[in-house]
């Protein structure tokens, strides 16, 4: 029998990234997004609904979000579909559906001070296969 786990979603973050490091030292970002859906309802209406997503990203490029991204910015997201379980401190059992993001493509632009003209922006910023990636090297969809 055949799967297939693939997500791709356009949405703007709902807050800034939140970084966190794992014992081992892993960064691990969560992003919060929302991805708007416009619809004729039943009667011809156009509607509109808001989906709220959590988004977790690993390693390099985890601390790349916290770096460039904040509230508003536009993303794209690939990623696959993971679910989570817990038990809360009373006993009772919760779950969540979110996305393990693969790729993260910033959309909108590039923001204020990402430019080769700032210095602190312009620092090499290391890339998942060990390349340096400065600021104007992401490519920023307008």
């Amino acid at each position: 029998m055949a799967s297939l786990n693939k997500v791709l979603l356009i949405g703007n973050l709902t807050k800034d990234p939140e970084l966190r490091y794992t014992p081992s030292g892993t960064a691990v970002a969560n992003l919060r997004i929302a991805v708007n859906r416009k619809f004729k309802d039943r009667t011809g209406e156009l509607k509109e609904d808001t989906c709220f997503v959590t988004v977790t990203a690993w390693d390099k490029q985890a601390e790349n979000c916290n770096q460039y991204l904040q509230k508003g910015r536009s993303v794209l997201v690939e990623g696959i579909l993971q679910s989570r379980s817990w038990d809360t401190p009373d006993g009772q059992k919760r779950s969540a559906i979110d996305v393990r993001a693969e790729r993260i493509q910033f959309l909108g632009g590039r923001p204020e001070g990402a430019g080769s003209g700032d210095r602190a922006a312009s620092q090499p910023v290391e890339g998942a296969a060990d390349d340096a990636v400065r600021p104007e090297d992401i490519a920023w969809e307008e």
